[in-house]
């Protein structure tokens, strides 16, 4: 997608508009791996998961307990109480769904907790990379992290180190910075 999109903006401001402008670069993995608050918020976010897949689990081997009862049982059942326990069965599945779809499912509770926990520390990025893009003149930012392919990227023009010092993480012995 973003590489449509670049060539779209080349296409309609034609080689005048690259020419006139500045580009650089950052790679957001690196920002974010750098952060101690991203480092928590994956922690936290890891650590909520393994208990709802255990949640899960749990709930995936009670049914299969249930299920192996029925059929060790099922010659001493009568019909009704067959069709009762496959019932029953049937109903704790459908909760299993349910509850996984509750939490892991589009608009889940996964998702509504990464986003509570990650999206303040992107904002800090995005605002950084904007401050870091406006005092070097810059008109684009490509995100070396993202879907964009790089296929040679320069190191004058790799503008991560500017955003970590945005963000106060930068490395005071570094003399690359223009």
């Amino acid at each position: 997608m973003r590489v449509y999109l670049i060539t779209i903006i080349f296409l309609i401001f034609g080689p005048t508009f690259v020419k006139a402008q500045r580009f650089g670069y950052i790679d957001t993995d690196y920002i974010l791996n750098k952060m101690p608050e991203y480092k928590k918020a994956q922690d936290e976010i890891g650590q909520l998961s393994e208990a709802w897949e255990k949640e899960i689990q749990d709930m995936s081997k009670k049914i299969e307990s249930m299920y192996s009862a029925l059929q060790a049982e099922q010659v001493l059942l009568t019909e009704e109480m067959r069709k009762d326990r496959t019932t029953a069965i049937q109903k704790k599945e459908a909760e299993m769904k349910e509850y996984q779809k509750k939490v892991f499912g589009f608009g889940g509770l996964f998702f509504l907790k990464k986003q509570e926990l990650i999206k303040p520390i992107q904002d800090k990025v995005w605002d950084a990379v904007d401050k870091a893009a406006k005092q070097n003149n810059l008109a684009i930012v490509f995100d070396k992290a993202g879907e964009l392919v790089m296929i040679y990227t320069d190191p004058r023009y790799d503008y991560t180190d500017f955003v970590l010092d945005e963000l106060g993480l930068g490395d005071p012995n570094d003399k690359i910075k223009n």
